[in-house]
């Protein structure tokens, strides 16, 4: 019986186990610069031991930033700042996927400065309002990409992922979840587009197939990785054919090669549509299971009876920076302190003790 405990291979990739660190926004970057901060490099290698590190959402233009003191990969400043954290993490022996993640809609002007304006598949003010460093304020109406821009965002994926291995990554996820730019192609409710980008199922699922083909292109499917949230109505997102949209996604991304597809579920109800989509992918499967609470010792079982390769945790990991070795005996486990998820000093970031 396969066991979270068990080395894997992804695509080329050894994994000393099957206990991946999901990705978690901390807002910790150096604000005016977007880079990494020695502190990042710590609070990664203290968690080294996961069989897979898969970062906090990088965004991979400056456009593309969706909240205060995020990081980019975009300039050689940021390269050279994200090297000494993969390099802390690889000399720990540990491996790190980048998450490119560009944020889309959810963003606002005072978040990207510089003259900056939220980007969309169309001109859809989500509801809801967006922490921009003072305070809360409300979302604003983004602007439409023309088909020119659309492509010049997948060229910028694909310029984020050849920074994201001179930087050290072992490769890249491409963020596809949660509500952001990838997100918003695919959902009906932000796709009004009548172009080849918009309408049909086809057509809105072409953004992240391009996404990951020119990805993949440049740094090989070995290495490229994609994130989905199927029906996952985080930051204004509406489905209205999701079990269409995301096996038919699926069925276009299986020939393009990419390492492995990460699954959030957002509900028990989706377990039959990830099962579905796993039968259809010959990668491996990381998931973020449906569960009450944080993700826990018990979705470990999901690895044994075949549900899934991986099982990404992300509040218990970012707590517990040992949580493989606390897995395996059982606990105890520290527990997540909310205040401190996002920005601040090592508080609640680097300070969270090992066994």
């Amino acid at each position: 019986m396969t066991t979270a405990f068990d080395p894997l291979d992804l695509a080329g990739t050894h994994l000393a186990n099957r206990i991946a660190m999901a990705p978690m926004t901390r807002s910790r970057a150096d604000g005016e610069r977007r880079v990494p901060t020695p502190l990042t490099a710590e609070y990664y290698a203290q968690r080294a031991s996961a069989g897979l590190i898969v970062s906090e959402g990088i965004q991979p233009s400056a456009v593309g930033q969706g909240y205060p003191q995020t990081p980019g990969l975009h300039t050689r400043e940021q390269i050279a700042a994200w090297r000494e954290v993969t390099g802390a993490v690889h000399q720990r022996g540990g491996k790190i996927f980048a998450q490119l993640m560009h944020a889309g809609r959810i963003s606002h002007p005072q978040v990207l400065g510089d003259g900056l304006h939220p980007v969309a598949p169309s001109a859809v003010t989500p509801a809801g309002q967006l922490f921009a460093g003072t305070g809360l304020i409300d979302f604003v109406a983004p602007r439409e990409l023309t088909g020119d821009q659309v492509r010049e965002t997948v060229a910028d994926f694909a310029a984020a992922a050849r920074n994201a291995v001179e930087a050290g990554f072992d490769g890249v996820e491409i963020h596809g979840a949660n509500g952001y730019l990838v997100h918003q192609f695919l959902a009906t409710g932000s796709n009004l587009r009548t172009d080849e980008w918009g309408g049909p199922v086809e057509n809105r699922i072409r953004f992240a197939v391009e996404v990951v083909r020119a990805v993949a292109e440049e740094i090989g499917p070995e290495r490229t990785a994609i994130r989905l949230s199927p029906a996952n109505p985080y930051n204004d997102i509406t489905e209205t054919d999701t079990e269409e949209t995301y096996t038919r996604l699926v069925d276009a991304l299986e020939p393009l090669g990419p390492a492995y597809l990460h699954v959030t579920e957002t509900r028990p109800a989706l377990r039959e549509l990830t099962l579905a989509l796993r039968k259809r992918f010959s990668g491996a499967l990381v998931l973020n299971p449906a569960t009450e609470g944080p993700t826990g010792p018990d979705s470990l079982a999901l690895i044994e009876d075949g549900t899934a390769d991986l099982i990404a945790f992300g509040a218990l990991f970012l707590a517990n920076p040992d949580l493989p070795a606390r897995l395996r005996a059982g606990g105890p486990y520290n527990t997540p302190d909310p205040a401190t998820f996002f920005g601040g000093d090592h508080r609640g970031y680097t300070d969270y003790p090992t066994l």
